[in-house]
């Protein structure tokens, strides 16, 4: 790919929401190459992405020539877990990590399940530690939001 000059903040290189939009772009691509496009439109089924960290490393500056590659890291019951990372000369330069999952009308898959029809019988590789740890810290977040949200719903209600 390359960095296009709309890619860029004042600091002209590439914005740090900009990544997170290029990582998205990757992720359609390795969809449609997997062929899990295929079977998410037999099961009418959508991805969602519930959690993004990124990391930058080094600058991408107008016109400069980047590789962006996609891989499953790995799946649990709920979440699937896809890394994307942006390289320039054998350096990697940013990483986007989600983790996401597909919902149909029914509501959420679980990981296997949705897996187990693009692939039977596929067991998730081993998840690196970090991203337990991160997928913990974001079940936490969400834990803490919901209760943050009750506790400022329930005086509007005893209003009401």
């Amino acid at each position: 790919m390359t960095v296009l000059p709309n890619d860029l903040d004042f600091n002209m290189h590439v914005n740090n929401g900009r990544y997170l939009t290029l990582a998205n772009v990757g992720r359609i691509d390795f969809v449609f190459r997997t062929g899990v496009f295929r079977t998410a439109m037999a099961l009418r089924a959508r991805p969602v992405v519930g959690d993004a960290i990124a990391k930058f490393r080094r600058d991408l500056k107008v016109f400069q020539r980047y590789i962006l590659e996609t891989r499953l890291l790995g799946w649990d019951d709920k979440w699937i877990f896809i890394e994307q990372r942006f390289i320039r000369h054998g350096r990697v330069v940013g990483v986007v990590t989600v983790r996401c999952l597909w919902v149909n009308a029914d509501g959420a898959m679980t990981a296997q399940f949705f897996v187990d029809t693009v692939h039977p019988q596929l067991v998730s590789p081993p998840l690196p530690k970090w991203v337990k740890e991160w997928s913990r810290c974001c079940d936490d977040l969400s834990t803490s939001l919901r209760i943050e949200e009750a506790q400022t719903e329930a005086p509007l209600k005893a209003a009401a």
